[in-house]
């Protein structure tokens, strides 16, 4: 049979098997135009879902590019003023803090933490003078003040558990009375939430919320952000005794149902997009507001592959983050709250 003929026999072939399908349901249909995929779709991103973490360091007017987060910056409280004018502007609802304690500042016992005139507390005064509508988060943990970079007080080799959580009651308050108006803490230690509620409320805080970092697992996506608090050089061992293990997935629900038992307002899983499956296995189980911390090292991936031509950032980054909203997160903190808010506006 000739070459060409048996070509025009498989096209027909072809043509026929298409013409014997007989579908009721296309799921394509809903997928043909622009307008008809925005009906349909499940989730939306909005600034509303977006808390924009920011890195201080002391001075004035300095802007320090932090090297392992490439469009990220360390900033004094002045600046850090001028970027929460930004974030209002932009409607970005909360911002959280994390400080680059300087060397002479920490020791063993983290008491930089207690200063009320440390970096974190400086910025909620500054910040709530000028933008006083905009949400602050501070991060209730010793690591950037610490001298061995762990989130508590060390005895040897150990973390001590109830010693730490008495400091991280005091760094609580110390960062309410400048006004912060969530504490977050993400020590990871027994007992805090329930001891740093009843603290805030004996001092008369009983409307400062407490987002609970629950599901905090001991991660290789943390770098980027040890190296911008400092941490990186100093941290002596590990965090695996006090933070979870990548393998669980039930602890996680056990650390959260206690949370919410001591009184959390609002818990978080960190990393983020390793751990979707956590997210939705706590929202399913749990009637409670769950953020997503989109950490460093996520965002140091998406950006160093952008920046070598290897994948569309902007793509990429609306698209992960879309996905802590589908597997239900309330929020999301994230590096690229400015961007993605920009963005959301010129398309408003």
């Amino acid at each position: 049979m000739p070459a060409a003929r048996h070509h025009d026999e498989g096209v027909q072939e072809a043509r026929d098997a298409l013409k014997k399908l007989n579908l009721t349901h296309r799921a394509r249909r809903n997928r043909k135009t622009e307008w008809s995929r925005r009906l349909v779709r499940e989730n939306v991103l909005t600034t509303s879902d977006l808390i924009w973490p920011l890195f201080l360091i002391e001075g004035e007017k300095r802007q320090e590019p932090v090297a392992a987060m490439p469009g990220v910056e360390r900033l004094s409280v002045d600046a850090a003023v001028r970027a929460a004018v930004k974030a209002a502007e932009l409607d970005i609802p909360a911002l959280a803090f994390f400080p680059y304690t300087e060397a002479e500042l920490r020791d063993p016992l983290g008491k930089e933490a207690l200063n009320p005139d440390n970096l974190v507390c400086r910025a909620c005064r500054a910040i709530k003078r000028e933008v006083p509508h905009i949400g602050l988060i501070t991060d209730v943990a010793l690591d950037p003040y610490t001298t061995h970079g762990h989130d508590g007080v060390m005895r040897g080799e150990e973390i001590l558990n109830d010693e730490s959580v008495a400091v991280l009651v005091e760094q609580a308050l110390n960062q309410t009375r400048a006004g912060a108006d969530v504490i977050a803490p993400s020590d990871m230690m027994d007992g805090r939430v329930a001891a740093i509620r009843a603290a805030l409320d004996a001092e008369g805080f009983e409307s400062v919320q407490i987002m609970s970092y629950a599901a905090k697992y001991a991660s290789a996506f943390y770098g980027p952000f040890r190296d911008a608090i400092g941490t990186k050089g100093v941290l002596i061992g590990d965090k695996r005794t006090y933070q979870m293990d990548p393998a669980n997935a039930e602890e996680a629900l056990r650390e959260v149902a206690e949370d919410i038992e001591e009184g959390a307002d609002m818990v978080m899983v960190k990393p983020g997009l390793p751990y979707l499956d956590i997210i939705r296995r706590i929202k399913d189980t749990f009637p409670i507001p769950t953020f997503a911390y989109q950490v460093s090292g996520e965002y140091a991936m998406i950006r160093a592959a952008a920046l070598n031509g290897w994948i569309d950032g902007e793509k990429a980054m609306l698209e992960s983050l879309l996905a802590f909203k589908r597997a239900g997160a309330s929020g999301i903190l994230t590096y690229f709250a400015v961007e993605v808010a920009e963005k959301l506006q010129r398309h408003a």
